[in-house]
């Protein structure tokens, strides 16, 4: 068993907790709000915070429409800088879908400051944290949070309200333990940082990675392009969550880790085993985290133990 660590980001400024009474603003940075219910699961989402005490200011970001945008970028952006003139104590994203690399453009006001989102919210939850800002949580939507399970939910408000996280569990691939910060998003999006400002330092960083909806050989042109940037050889572990409708349907069954019968297919699991078994850092699969019901709460830039050999991941701030 082997053991890592590594000094990566510098130190990172973190907002005070949560108590009741403080004021969450609600942030349409992504695609627009178009799907059947996805006005009701916005109000559940809502009324799970309000049930935490916390006071949400309603505003009607969920009406605006551009193209699949939710709003022009100026009107995104304002969501942003309006929150920053308010004060607020959480900004709460409504939904992923795409658009919120496209504030990164110019400058926003990402202050250390509680954000909640994941998927297409990962280039703002990353380049917050490439800012040494704390805050950023990789977590539900306000569209997805009422249809998370309990423990989840709980999680989330045990995160914003500063107390102490469970471990989450996981399988290991590659033993060993690592520490180090902690930074997390989806492949896609983050892929797409690479070789910007808005890349935190993943210098000894415990990376997390979910994605959906890629096929196997889109997840393996996307881990192959982290490991000619050289990104994957910085870290001191990688943790993996769910990788959503990403199997090819005709692909075969592993074996050993090789292709049962038709080899001219892979499963996403051979994918992500192949790429990631080679870089001599433990490695922890089927984490609790991405696009289903059980999308754990994980904030970036804490201090995180990712055990592999005991299939445990351990986050403090």
């Amino acid at each position: 068993m082997t053991t890592t660590s590594a000094g990566g980001p510098g130190h990172v400024v973190w907002p005070q907790p949560l108590h009741a009474g403080d004021r969450v603003t609600p942030v349409a940075a992504s695609s627009a709000l178009v799907e059947p219910h996805a006005v009701q699961r916005l109000e559940a989402g809502i009324a799970v915070l309000e049930g935490w005490g916390l006071e949400v200011q309603r505003q009607p970001v969920h009406e605006r429409r551009w193209g699949y945008l939710a709003g022009r970028d100026a009107q995104r952006r304002d969501d942003l800088q309006r929150a920053s003139r308010s004060g607020a104590d959480l900004l709460a994203c409504l939904r992923g879908g795409w658009g919120a690399a496209r504030l990164l453009e110019r400058p926003l006001p990402l202050a250390p400051r509680w954000l909640l989102g994941f998927s297409d919210v990962t280039s703002l939850l990353w380049a917050q944290l490439a800012l040494g800002h704390g805050g950023a949580i990789h977590g539900p939507l306000l569209t997805t949070l009422a249809g998370e399970p309990g423990w989840s939910q709980e999680r989330l408000r045990a995160l914003l309200f500063g107390e102490p996280l469970p471990a989450l569990p996981g399988v290991g691939w590659v033993g060993g333990i690592a520490e180090g910060p902690l930074v997390v998003g989806n492949l896609t999006v983050a892929t797409h940082l690479l070789g910007t400002p808005h890349l935190p330092d993943l210098r000894g960083a415990i990376l997390v990675l979910e994605d959906v909806g890629e096929a196997p050989y889109r997840i393996d042109r996307l881990l192959t392009h982290w490991r000619l940037s050289g990104a994957l050889g910085q870290l001191a572990g990688i943790g993996l969550g769910r990788f959503s409708d990403c199997d090819d349907p005709d692909a075969t069954d592993a074996v050993d880790g090789e292709a049962a019968g038709d080899t001219d297919r892979f499963s996403v699991e051979q994918v992500l085993r192949e790429r990631t078994a080679d870089l001599g850092i433990p490695v922890l699969a089927a984490l609790p985290v991405g696009h289903e019901p059980g999308n754990a709460a994980l904030p970036l830039g804490a201090w995180a133990r990712l055990d592999a050999t005991g299939g445990r991941l351990d986050v403090s701030i």
